[in-house]
């Protein structure tokens, strides 16, 4: 999480004081920009044991507004692009207010991020998204796994200790996890995420990772 200034401390620490009436909000400070970034948790599971931190690789689902006018400019979940993305947390690989946003979330938590123009698209706006916007962002998150920089990842995953991961590798591996969360998912879940894994990282299109390709950080901005 972030730095804080002494005054931004006092006014977070205000804000958890007054939890008991407003249960799920946050404001978090972003120190770059003096700017806000409000965070509402709008579903916290039983068990939220595993939070995301920096380098940690996390799936989610996402869609994106304005909040001008609440107009949608993204959804992962259609029928086009339907599919849970995974991202680096806290490396530049999503919008800095996200960066900040998902910090401390655990695996089956859902949150509404509302992020100034500074830390989201800025001056320049991006496709859908006009300049100068502040944009909110609805998230799902599925699944933390260690980042792909990770070695003992990797070889958590390489069962037979070639220097390669299946896709079958992979999805025991994720299985494995969700099992230790005490989380239930359809096959169809793993499935999906193995081919969100693959769609991105095989370069070669050889039907496995390799050690390279598991650990290139991809620019892919939400």
């Amino acid at each position: 999480m972030c730095k804080m200034s002494l005054r931004s401390l006092i006014y977070f620490c205000l804000i958890l004081s007054l939890q008991a009436l407003f249960p799920f909000i946050t404001l978090i400070r972003a120190n770059e920009t003096n700017q806000d970034v409000k965070i509402e948790v709008t579903f916290l599971p039983e068990n939220c044991s595993q939070k995301a931190k920096r380098g940690d690789m996390l799936n989610a689902h996402y869609d994106g507004f304005l909040a001008k006018d609440g107009s949608q400019f993204y959804c992962s979940r259609t029928t086009e692009k339907g599919h849970p993305h995974w991202f680096v947390l806290g490396v530049g690989n999503i919008i800095k207010g996200l960066d900040v946003g998902l910090q401390e979330m655990c695996p089956g938590e859902k949150r509404k991020v509302t992020i100034p123009p500074p830390l989201a698209y800025g001056e320049k706006g991006n496709g859908p998204v006009p300049p100068n916007a502040t944009v909110i962002f609805e998230v799902e998150l599925l699944h933390i796994s260690r980042g792909p920089r990770s070695i003992e990842a990797f070889k958590e995953m390489d069962a037979d200790n070639n220097k390669e991961l299946t896709k079958e590798e992979i999805k025991e591996y994720l299985k494995m996890e969700a099992k230790k969360l005490q989380t239930q998912k359809d096959e169809s879940y793993f499935d999906d995420v193995v081919a969100d894994v693959f769609h991105k990282n095989d370069h070669d299109a050889d039907g496995t990772l390799s050690l390279k390709e598991y650990n290139v950080y991809n620019h892919d901005e939400l």
